[in-house]
């Protein structure tokens, strides 16, 4: 039985559901918690996936407290009626935490994919770092995407025959959604991109709990520094619901000429937008493993990062929420086009886009 619960999660998991129900030994039930309910219905629709038992838990102003015991009880109505042999969670979310949690309680063995990212700031990112962490203690088969993720287990005192490098799932979907001749549906993105044809595009994505207020502050005004130094750039903010984010974003960019804020995009469109875009700005921990696998440099506003990879390999730099470093690294990429080319032509460390069937070998008791 695979569980999940919000967006990121269902992208991820996708490939995983495709592969195994691929395989006639293994019976794959599909139950989300809904922790997000509009953004994961979308994924839901453009990988086709019906899900066999729907939580449906989300509410408006839920907290962490709210979202854990709600997740806890309803699976563990699911799990004593259906008695999977394996619970397969994913990442770093509460659904990811509390599944397994819910499975441990049941006596079912968990396998977690994308196992391993650490920090070692139990408060950056909140409430990831720990989510991840507790939920390694509870796994049985640990999914490991990068040998990096696979050390930190191990360190962590993990049974090295439990642990399975598989590369990303993430790069599976990436691969399958990413047209070249892609047309947007949206005419309003479709328009923005035709009247900026000619300039350079920054994609812009922030929603961190730990980067509300004046770090996005910060974050805001040094990107609308640059686009007055540098006025063949504009940018597309697909803008985060959280009406925290949203009236800082309006306050500071609303009224720049060359700055679109737009609703939030399903992923498919959006993976396309990533394909056209020239750098992007993001908060988000799944862009840094995406974007690489298309070229495109990533900075990364935020003080620490579970995903030291790609830092490592030159496609991602983390720069911060100060001003001075996030405007500083802006200005560098957008004038050096040896730096630009640089990070833009780095190996992806992330995988090869066959995380998804190692994963599914595994499961039906094979090797790869």
């Amino acid at each position: 039985m695979v569980v999940f619960g919000t967006r990121p999660e269902a992208i991820k998991m996708a490939p995983v559901i495709r592969a195994l129900r691929q395989k006639a030994e293994i019976l794959c039930q599909v139950t989300v918690t809904a922790q997000h309910r509009e953004m994961l219905d979308q994924v839901l629709e453009l990988f086709k996936i019906v899900p066999d038992f729907d939580l449906n838990l989300m509410k408006q102003g839920q907290t962490l407290t709210d979202i854990t015991t709600r997740v806890l009880c309803g699976l563990r109505e699911v799990f004593q009626r259906e008695l999977p042999d394996l619970i397969l969670v994913h990442g770093d979310t509460t659904t990811t935490f509390v599944a397994a949690l819910a499975a441990f309680y049941a006596q079912i063995p968990v396998g977690h994919i994308e196992a391993g990212l650490r920090t070692g700031n139990k408060y950056s990112p909140f409430p990831e770092e720990m989510n991840r962490k507790l939920a390694s203690v509870l796994t049985d088969l640990h999914f490991a995407p990068t040998e990096t993720a696979k050390k930190n287990l191990l360190l962590e005192g993990v049974e090295p025959e439990k642990i399975f490098v598989t590369g990303n799932t993430v790069i599976d979907a990436l691969l399958s959604t990413m047209k070249p001749e892609y047309s947007f549906h949206d005419p309003h993105i479709q328009q923005i991109l035709e009247q900026g044809k000619e300039l350079r595009m920054i994609l812009v994505t922030t929603h961190r709990r730990e980067n509300l207020g004046e770090p996005m502050r910060q974050i805001y005004q040094a990107l609308r520094s640059t686009l007055e130094m540098f006025p063949d750039t504009y940018v597309i903010f697909p803008v985060h619901k959280n009406p925290k984010v949203r009236k800082v974003v309006t306050e500071i960019l609303g009224s720049h000429p060359r700055v679109n804020l737009v609703e939030p995009l399903d992923y498919e469109p959006f993976v396309n937008l990533m394909a056209r875009s020239h750098l992007i700005l993001t908060d988000s921990g799944g862009i840094q493993e995406e974007a690489p696998s298309l070229g495109i440099p990533v900075l990364v506003v935020r003080d620490t990062t579970e995903r030291p990879e790609a830092v490592g390999a030159g496609t991602v730099s983390l720069v911060g929420t100060e001003y001075d470093s996030v405007f500083m690294e802006m200005k560098r990429l957008l004038s050096d086009q040896n730096a630009y080319k640089k990070m833009s032509m780095a190996c992806n460390p992330y995988g090869d886009g066959c995380a998804a069937d190692r994963i599914a070998e595994i499961i039906s008791g094979k090797r790869v």
